[in-house]
């Protein structure tokens, strides 16, 4: 069995400025709510090698793996994997972005199987991420509304939610 998540949300500002604020690693910490650092290992034209270091968890453990992605700005598409995979026996997440009345819609897909030994089986993983991407989504969709609102660059017509 393998895990899929496909998860979406609308943030009433422009693609241009949702894409420069999802897409700038260093300002994760401040955008997600579960990500204490992270590390720029290597950029290479779009494509950049991370490491990512969260909060710690309910028990006290902190948990780092290193990721790689791509982003096409022509697309609107991120493409993401794990180098480190850790619990995982793969993980691939795919962001896409798509101009809609009144702001951006954001979706995140991920696809993933867990370890044999991971503490959790695909089935757990999938509630568990699904569960949290709607919480970080909504976080980022604030943040990035309430920057667009600083700064002037507010969608047209917002949606209602």
């Amino acid at each position: 069995m393998t895990g899929h998540t496909d998860n979406q949300i609308v943030i009433s500002a422009p693609v241009d400025l949702t894409w420069e604020l999802t897409n700038d690693l260093e300002r994760w910490p401040h955008l997600f709510s579960e990500y204490a650092s992270v590390e720029v290992l290597e950029r290479d034209g779009d494509r950049v090698t991370f490491r990512l270091t969260m909060h710690p968890d309910e028990k006290g453990k902190i948990w780092s793996w290193v990721s790689e992605r791509e982003a096409d700005k022509e697309s609107l598409t991120v493409e993401a994997r794990r180098v480190e995979t850790g619990p995982f026996e793969h993980m691939s997440i795919r962001w896409e972005y798509e101009e809609v009345p009144g702001g951006t819609s954001m979706r995140w897909i991920q696809d993933f199987a867990m370890k044999p030994t991971a503490p959790v089986d695909d089935a757990g993983m999938t509630e568990h991420i699904n569960r949290n991407s709607r919480i970080q989504m909504e976080l980022i969709r604030d943040k990035v509304e309430q920057h667009a609102k600083e700064t002037g660059r507010a969608a047209p017509a917002a949606m209602p939610r």
